[in-house]
């Protein structure tokens, strides 16, 4: 018997073995039900996450070798099917080595608090109006960093941490705010080159290393802040911004995929799903809130443009009593 008929064999095994203890025990059913729930619920969380990256087209081909597998062995060919169970056997390693990346990061996913969450446990409403209010803070500070077309690389931590990146640039530890970001990337400064890391309500870091994207496919017109943004958000969960130094349009890569080109109320609505919205769970007023602090930041420029004319009329008046 091949490796799959046995597998089959012991599934179909324990099925029976429930049935058979269903019958005598009653309760059973119950735990018969949740272990049908359990495998069913993974299953589907894992076949998501897989549709959104590359691991999809593989998983088709393994189905594919495992439906023609399972019929070698039932019509005999039995050399087709010694090969397709070797290969199989053997397989199983060879995408452990290929695919490391996407498991190591499956694997660090575990460890993070989204079981809590999942249950309703530890949320707290005065962090989720707090992450809020930083991503408007960043959007206004990439807006800034797009109309004077300076560079820069913003990276938001999510569950997976990112203390590696972070102790290869220098610790900050300050409260978000778009002065500081826009500040931290004014060229020819001593922490201009490299990413900022916004950690746990914080800006974190400034001037850290990234891993840089080596996939050929990527647009050669694309510069390094956009591969290193890539290949962050292949390698971690994080979300990355980038700002073209080139051309100051905005970016955000996001699952190793990037977004060109994006507005201001687009990547506000990225965030916000991303890093409120699946966190949290809630969405309420996400938008009144946007728009009213859109039109206040409005405001505030608009004083600051009518102090600055008054000012320069003062001075002209001045001088010309002066003469």
């Amino acid at each position: 018997m091949d490796f799959f008929s046995s597998n089959i064999n012991r599934f179909w095994d324990s099925i029976t073995g429930y049935i058979t203890d269903i019958s005598s025990n009653p309760f059973k059913l119950i735990i018969f039900i949740l272990d049908i729930l359990i495998v069913g619920y993974i299953g589907y969380k894992f076949i998501k996450s897989a549709r959104n990256s590359r691991v999809w087209q593989l998983l088709k081909g393994i189905v594919l070798i495992v439906i023609v597998t399972i019929l070698s062995g039932i019509f005999e060919f039995r050399i087709l099917n010694w090969f397709l169970t070797i290969f199989t056997t053997y397989g199983v390693i060879a995408l452990m080595v290929i695919f490391q990346p996407e498991l190591r990061r499956m694997l660090e996913q575990l460890g993070t608090n989204k079981f809590t969450r999942f249950f309703g446990l530890g949320l707290e409403k005065n962090l989720e109006t707090k992450t809020k209010e930083d991503i408007y803070k960043i959007v206004i500070a990439a807006k800034e960093l797009s109309n004077t077309k300076t560079g820069g690389l913003i990276v938001m931590e999510r569950d997976i941490q990112l203390n590696d990146i972070m102790d290869s640039g220098v610790r900050i530890g300050a409260d978000v705010s778009p002065q500081l970001i826009v500040n931290l990337f004014v060229p020819k400064t001593p922490l201009h080159d490299g990413a900022i890391i916004i950690s746990k309500n914080k800006l974190a870091a400034a001037a850290c290393i990234l891993p840089l994207s080596d996939d050929k496919q990527i647009s050669k017109g694309l510069g390094t802040r956009h591969r290193a943004a890539i290949g962050i958000s292949r390698e971690t969960d994080a979300i990355a911004i980038v700002i073209s130094e080139e051309t100051g349009k905005i970016s955000i890569a996001k699952d190793g995929n990037l977004i060109v080109d994006l507005k201001e109320e687009a990547l506000k609505n990225i965030l916000i799903k991303n890093l409120v919205t699946k966190k949290f769970g809630d969405e309420k007023d996400t938008k009144k809130h946007t728009s009213k602090l859109i039109k206040n930041n409005k405001k505030n420029k608009e004083q600051n443009k009518d102090k600055i004319i008054e000012n320069s009329e003062s001075k002209v008046n001045t001088n010309n009593t002066d003469k």
